[in-house]
């Protein structure tokens, strides 16, 4: 069992930065694949960013790339989120998720574990 705990979301204004962490439980972090996936009212979950175990994999969603960065740090056990130049359009539940095959893609079903939730507002 894997639980996945985000933090770091907000309010904030049009152009602002944020940075998301999301801390895992479990000896085996470095072995997994982490994700951001994001869910704005009204819409289905959509991929965001997501890196492999060996960080040798990393993509973005269209939308998000040259302003997000994904990271990790293995002896935290945490995943980060960078957003810059944020935009009212990235409001929305950001979840992370762990792919325990390692892999790192944009595909829901591929991921095992999710956290909760955390909130990002972007005003205008």
């Amino acid at each position: 069992q894997v639980q996945l705990v985000e933090s770091g979301g907000g309010l904030v204004q049009a152009g602002d930065s944020l940075r998301l962490s999301c801390a895992a439980s479990g000896r085996a972090f470095s072995s997994y694949a982490m994700g951001w996936f994001r869910q704005a009212p009204g819409k289905e979950r959509e991929f965001v960013a997501a890196m492999s175990w060996s960080v040798n994999s990393i993509h973005y969603a269209d939308s998000v790339k040259g302003r997000f960065t994904i990271s990790r740090d293995n002896a935290k056990n945490t995943v980060y989120l960078q957003m810059n130049s944020l935009k009212p359009e990235d409001t929305a539940v950001y979840y992370c998720a762990a792919d325990l095959r390692g892999t790192g893609t944009n595909f829901e079903y591929e991921y095992d574990y999710w956290g909760q939730g955390t909130q990002v507002t972007v005003s205008s």
